[in-house]
């Protein structure tokens, strides 16, 4: 798997293939990598249902999974419902984690847990954004899952994340932190900008829920909410795909901003200072022209300087 630790995919059902069914093949073919949605949601499915896919995966191929979860936007939008509130995001954390680690816990009043689970483990990391999710995220969360690369905008999250384990009185470094963008290795960046547009998009549904929640300056940074102002309606339906026509509002500025793009060598250098602020793990969509390329370099040249740098530090 060319020295990726974890494949991550999509969980939204109408759009892309069952991912579950996906991930038993991977498992099955491999002996080390871990597999999880990026995300699911308390929504499209009972929270029982998701629970006992991740503790029959795990009792199948060994304890290989892991669960990123949010309030739900692609897989409910589509179908014209919305996100659940942060109570139901909170509950239903605590509900797939126990269950998830063969664990009893309290469902719709009863005391629940499935009888053939045995020594399951799952973590839950948790998406978001916007100061609650951030807030549960460090409350209640194993990790913490960022869907931009930006330096700036990564740092405030993880400090806001890191501050609400602590006030909550866990160890705020027990939280681990996953950023995910678009990777794309190559040197013409007219080209690389326009394949990774989609993903400024993609986030901008994120930030018009904060935005009109909190309004254009708020507590969120500028430098995340400021983009969105020539944002008009998007197609779901080109979600997550490059060439999508409605992320023309993107400035090329937002695409480098919140992708890792260029040579391998530019790679590392951000990679580097996403570690620096205690990134402990980066997720690289290839929705764009050039995936083979980009992991052939990922696997000859990037994860090899960075497993390098990190062992150096240690």
């Amino acid at each position: 798997m060319h020295g990726f630790s974890h494949v991550w995919t999509f969980d939204s059902h109408i759009l892309w293939q069952e991912p579950y069914v996906i991930y038993s093949q991977i498992l099955a073919q491999t002996q080390r990598i871990k597999v999880g949605p990026f995300v699911t949601n308390p929504a499209t499915r009972d929270w029982t249902v998701t629970a006992s896919v991740f503790a029959t995966l795990n009792e199948m191929f060994g304890n290989r999974t892991v669960c990123g979860i949010g309030r739900g936007d692609s897989a409910v939008r589509v179908t014209n419902g919305k996100p659940v509130t942060m109570t139901e995001l909170r509950e239903s954390i605590h509900v797939i984690r126990e269950l998830g680690n063969s664990r009893s816990v309290e469902y719709h009043g009863s005391e629940i847990r499935f009888p053939w689970s045995r020594g399951s483990e799952l973590e839950v990391w948790v998406a978001a954004y916007g100061p609650m999710a951030l807030r549960v995220a460090g409350e209640v969360g194993d990790g913490f899952i960022l869907q931009l690369a930006d330096l700036d905008i990564a740092e405030w999250m993880i400090t806001t994340v890191r501050n609400a384990a602590e006030k909550a009185g866990r160890d705020p470094a027990s939280v681990k932190f996953c950023v995910a963008a678009p990777m794309y290795v190559g040197d013409d960046w007219a080209h690389m900008r326009d394949q990774c547009r989609w993903f400024g998009g993609m986030v901008g549904n994120h930030v018009a829920d904060i935005v009109a929640k909190y309004g254009m300056h708020g507590t969120v940074p500028d430098a995340l909410t400021d983009y969105i102002r020539g944002r008009q309606d998007y197609d779901y339906n080109e979600h997550g795909r490059a060439g999508n026509t409605h992320t023309a509002f993107v400035p090329d500025e937002i695409v480098e901003r919140f992708c890792i793009l260029g040579s391998a060598d530019q790679h590392i250098q951000k990679l580097k200072a996403l570690a620096e602020l205690g990134v402990d793990q980066f997720a690289g969509y290839l929705q764009h022209d050039s995936k083979e390329e980009t992991l052939r370099v990922y696997g000859e040249t990037v994860i090899p300087a960075l497993s390098e740098h990190i062992t150096a530090k240690r």
